[in-house]
């Protein structure tokens, strides 16, 4: 199911106009042109899946985090969540691993554009560091280059199809084009995987909200 909502998100065609503003360059060449190659992405997340579910010790420990993450009654969330997030962020390199923290800090600041500079940094050396592209894709996004974080979250849900915190940034951008049935579907997705993220329980609940109101 989880990975239906995926694919729907990465077919669906998305509607940019009167958008331009929130860009910083062409919205439409930027977000259809990441969205292009649909297709052979749909491929490459299935893959990744199987992958990432079916090989040695380290993936099996992973998805055992996975099913415990997603389980809504588990009152030990928080520790699941920060074991997973900590072996996501282990690029194998201990000097990567220095800037990707520096890049997060600079992030925690306020500074997204010096945020990019690190994750990308990072990325020029280690392509399939999964968590460097969804970090670079929230700073992106905090800089208001919604283009280019569309770009890094595709690139980043390749990688890793369960990274729960790039389809919330999905959901996100989304909901800022003015987009609500792709914003909760995004979000959905993301509570699939991690149903304990408050913020985007909430951006469920504002959006149901919403089409009740334009309903009515």
């Amino acid at each position: 199911m989880m990975l239906l909502m995926i694919c729907i998100l990465f077919v669906m065609p998305i509607d940019v106009s009167g958008a331009a503003g929130v860009f910083a360059f062409d919205p439409r060449r930027a977000i259809l042109g990441s969205m292009k190659q649909a297709r052979s992405i749909l491929n490459l997340v299935v893959a990744a899946t199987l992958t990432f579910t079916s090989t040695g010790a380290f993936a099996q420990d992973m998805d055992a985090l996975l099913q415990q993450l997603a389980d809504p009654a588990n009152d030990r969330w928080q520790r699941v969540q920060r074991q997973i997030l900590r072996d996501w962020e282990d690029s194998g390199s201990a000097a990567l691993d220095y800037i990707f923290q520096r890049g997060k800090a600079a992030l925690d600041a306020g500074d997204a554009e010096t945020a990019v500079d690190h994750f990308s940094f990072v990325l020029e050396r280690a392509p399939d560091f999964a968590q460097a592209w969804a970090a670079r894709a929230n700073a992106y996004y905090l800089a208001n280059r919604l283009g280019q974080s569309l770009s890094d979250i595709q690139q980043a849900l390749r990688l890793n199809p369960f990274q729960f915190n790039a389809l919330a940034g999905l959901g996100a951008i989304f909901e800022q084009l003015d987009q609500p049935e792709r914003a909760l579907a995004a979000y959905h997705a993301s509570l699939t995987i991690n149903p304990h993220q408050q913020a985007v329980i909430e951006a469920v609940s504002r959006l149901a909200l919403a089409s009740q109101g334009t309903a009515l």
